[in-house]
């Protein structure tokens, strides 16, 4: 079965893309979502982060509390290879039983927003990246999370520039227009050079 991953930077609308690539039959495998259910209550991923970072990323229903955390590993680049090490080889795993689990045929398409970062691409042999302007994502980040500029651009900083994950596309999906636009970018492409894969 063709498995693609699709990323793109923080804001960037990889979300909307992904649900787009569902509604056309794809099988979505989301690593942000991945990234959450590996470190809810009871997990040994919450255990471990709760150890490295200390109560204080808990809330008092025990669940993490991701904006504390976020705070701590966006300022803070070794605190983020930190908790990179303990999520990221959970994803995997969980990642993979998910793919394992998908019907034969199906176009399987991994949602991986750290892709270079985590060092991944090199599994894959198509990258769909969807793509903004740099300042129209500080925009968004903005807006959607209610950040400052500088929190919003030290986010922003902390992934692998724009000009890194365009290099590695086999596909660019350019979101910085309308939703129409992007839908009929993803239709193009689902329907043209991904209907060809082997």
């Amino acid at each position: 079965m063709p498995c693609i991953a699709l990323t793109g930077g923080i804001a960037s609308g990889k979300s909307t893309v992904a649900e787009l690539f569902r509604e056309l039959g794809a099988v979505i495998i989301d690593s942000d979502v991945l990234a959450r259910e590996v470190v809810e209550p009871g997990t040994e991923g919450l255990a471990l982060v709760a150890e490295r970072f200390g109560p204080m990323v808990l809330r008092p229903d025990g669940a993490l509390d991701r904006a504390r955390l976020g705070e701590l590993i966006f300022a803070d680049e070794d605190a983020r290879a930190d908790l990179n090490a303990i999520i990221h080889p959970r994803v995997r795993v969980a990642s993979q039983e998910r793919e394992a689990g998908a019907p034969v045929g199906s176009v399987v398409l991994h949602v991986i927003p750290l892709l270079l970062e985590s060092g991944l691409v090199g599994g894959f042999r198509h990258v769909v990246v969807v793509d903004l302007p740099e300042d129209e994502q500080l925009t968004r980040l903005m807006e959607r999370n209610g950040l400052t500029l500088e929190q919003a651009y030290a986010r922003l900083r902390a992934q692998a520039a724009r000009d890194e994950r365009l290099a590695v596309a086999s596909w660019v999906i350019d979101n910085s227009g309308s939703l129409e636009e992007t839908a009929s970018q993803v239709i193009g492409l689902w329907n043209g050079p991904i209907a060809s894969l082997p």
